[in-house]
């Protein structure tokens, strides 16, 4: 008698095939809950920009309009071009414009040596020092404003944009000292090493390896200093009378303005940052690994 043999299933096969389903499953609700996530992000951060934008263009009627139309059925710069041609709004704009400049400059050149120190050179105390640089941001500027003041008037810089300019930078250099120490940190050594070995010097070799290498933290870090100063108001405000910046300026005007003449006030504000943020986005780009085209 023969006997009939049924194949034996390949359970191993059959469990492997199942995990790969599982994992795969898992790989797609982790990439759709990080693209729900980066949604959710993108509108929180663009929707209030919009608004301030379409208020800014939209008519003096279509201001005071309930419920709010999302997209403007009239469009007028009126209101943008009263706030730009008002008396002291582009002095200020311009004295805006210096500060946040100076700033940057003053913190990156600054800030770049402390932070490749912090990461090239070991010494006692370097974790202590970290934390007393960003200690310095602990203490309120209102607590700092009175002796600031009295300060910059003994000196005779009190009232000018290089005042502010100083304050910006100090309250910037924390974090311009982090940012570029920990940008340092990941780039090896070696390739700095190397290059000392086919014939630089050690300022050559920071130059021509580290400093390509790092562009993409220091932009980072220039970005920061730049909206951090430009949106500054409190020191802007206790530190000038008559040299304003644009934000101490609307801040003085801001309980006698009419809605109109707010919203295209901050959407003037908010342009510089948007300009900035978008021709040095391909070094941001870089600094997350990727290539911008």
């Amino acid at each position: 008698m023969s006997t009939i043999t049924t194949p034996r299933r390949d359970t191993g096969a059959d469990d492997e095939a199942i995990t790969q389903r599982r994992r795969s499953r898992q790989h797609l609700i982790s990439r759709g809950a990080l693209y729900v996530a980066a949604i959710v992000l993108a509108i929180w951060v663009l929707l209030p920009i919009y608004l301030i934008s379409v208020v800014a263009f939209s008519t003096n009627d279509a201001v005071y309009e309930y419920p709010r139309q999302l997209v403007p059925s009239g469009v007028s710069s009126e209101t943008v071009e009263f706030f730009i041609n008002a008396t002291g709004v582009q002095a200020a704009f311009w004295r805006s414009v210096i500060v946040a400049v100076i700033s940057l400059v003053l913190s990156t050149l600054i800030g770049a040596p402390a932070g490749y120190a912090i990461a090239r050179f070991a010494f006692r105390g370097r974790d202590a020092f970290r934390i007393l640089v960003l200690s310095t941001r602990a203490f309120p500027i209102v607590i700092l404003s009175i002796p600031l003041a009295v300060t910059f008037i003994n000196w005779g810089i009190y009232d000018s944009v290089f005042s502010v300019a100083l304050m910006h930078t100090a309250l910037a250099l924390p974090f311009t000292i982090l940012i570029t120490s920990s940008i340092f940190v990941s780039v090896p050594r070696d390739l700095e090493e190397a290059a000392q070995t086919l014939g630089c010097t050690p300022l050559m070799a920071f130059v021509r390896v580290v400093l390509p290498l790092a562009l993409p933290g220091l932009a980072a870090a220039a970005i920061f200093t730049f909206v951090l100063s430009w949106n500054e108001v409190f020191a802007a405000v206790i530190l000038t009378v008559r040299e304003r910046t644009l934000p101490a300026l609307v801040l003085s005007s801001l309980n006698a303005s009419p809605a109109p003449f707010r919203f295209a006030a901050g959407f003037t504000m908010l342009v510089p940052s948007l300009i900035i943020i978008f021709f040095i986005r391909r070094y941001l780009l870089g600094l997350w690994g990727r290539v911008s085209r």
